[in-house]
């Protein structure tokens, strides 16, 4: 059996499997979204994918394959980038939510972590956390019981809480921001390149949460990522974008095992090393099977 019908089988059968769920347990459903940019750049061509409810979707690819514009389109946070959906739909346990407010989707239990760590640098830790919970307008007793929640899973961050955060390390940051949207109390996080910048055993603790934050509470969570690798252990499904399409999908384990995103995503080769030309090749039949 060659690489290509390997490939034409594994998205054949994800799809199918897609479509054998039953819709109830379909938290997200992204259907055949365009974006584009400034009225001029198309970015995500017919982008679509599904988030069950209670599982870890990754999405995965190269810097620039439209893996944050896809987490900015379902957050509505596009038009600060001059972005808009042009095409398709996006619904949140059966309810259409492309057309909602950011501040909305956060009362609805979808939150979503920018790139880049961001946090507000002249605040403490503990109050950037609380920031999290402005929408919710808990009570005292109530605030401190979501705060500690947060604590138990960065204790870290309970240690560090009166620090300024602009002065804490990047996991620092990482970890505050998750636990910022942690406070929303949410039933789905966006988590847009957690490792970016971190060492890989901050990564690691840093994914180990997330990980412990589906199991234990419930969320669900759909997280772009360049490192495939440590993104395909902790997921249970995946999707792979290049140049603002979906080329692959498939069960984490069955993408991890698949010899094509071996060799291109993780960097494992079985043979000997391809040249440019099956590289080229290998574009191409990712582009028929897409």
């Amino acid at each position: 059996m060659n690489a290509a019908t390997t490939n034409a089988e594994l998205t054949s059968a994800s799809h199918a499997a897609a479509q054998s769920v039953a819709s109830p347990d379909i938290l997200l459903d992204v259907n055949g979204i365009e974006v584009i940019y400034n009225h001029v750049i198309l970015v995500l061509k017919g982008v679509s994918l599904q988030v069950p409810e209670g599982k870890i979707v990754a999405l995965l690819g190269a810097n620039g394959a439209g893996k944050t514009t896809t987490l900015r389109a379902i957050s509505n946070l596009l038009q600060g980038e001059r972005g808009d959906v042009t095409k398709g739909s996006i619904f949140y346990r059966g309810e259409r939510i492309d057309r909602l407010s950011p501040a909305d989707l956060v009362r609805r239990g979808v939150v979503q972590v920018m790139e880049g760590r961001h946090c507000f640098a002249h605040l403490s830790i503990e109050d950037n956390l609380l920031t999290g919970a402005y929408t919710r307008h808990l009570g005292r007793a109530d605030l401190a019981q979501a705060l500690e929640r947060v604590y138990q899973y960065f204790p870290r961050l309970k240690q560090r809480r009166t620090s300024q955060a602009g002065y804490t390390s990047g996991g620092e940051q990482q970890m505050c921001a998750i636990g910022r949207a942690l406070m929303a109390n949410p039933n789905m996080i966006l988590l847009d390149e957690p490792s970016m910048g971190l060492a890989p055993q901050i990564v690691e603790e840093i994914f180990q949460i997330v990980k412990d934050l589906n199991e234990r509470e419930g969320v669900s969570f759909l997280l772009a990522e360049q490192n495939t690798n440590i993104a395909l252990r902790y997921a249970d499904y995946g999707y792979i974008l290049e140049n603002g399409r979906v080329m692959m999908d498939g069960q984490a384990q069955a993408l991890a095992e698949n010899e094509d995103v071996k060799e291109f995503y993780l960097g494992i080769s079985s043979g000997a090393r391809k040249s440019f030309r099956d590289t080229k090749f290998y574009r191409r039949r990712k582009r028929w099977l897409a």
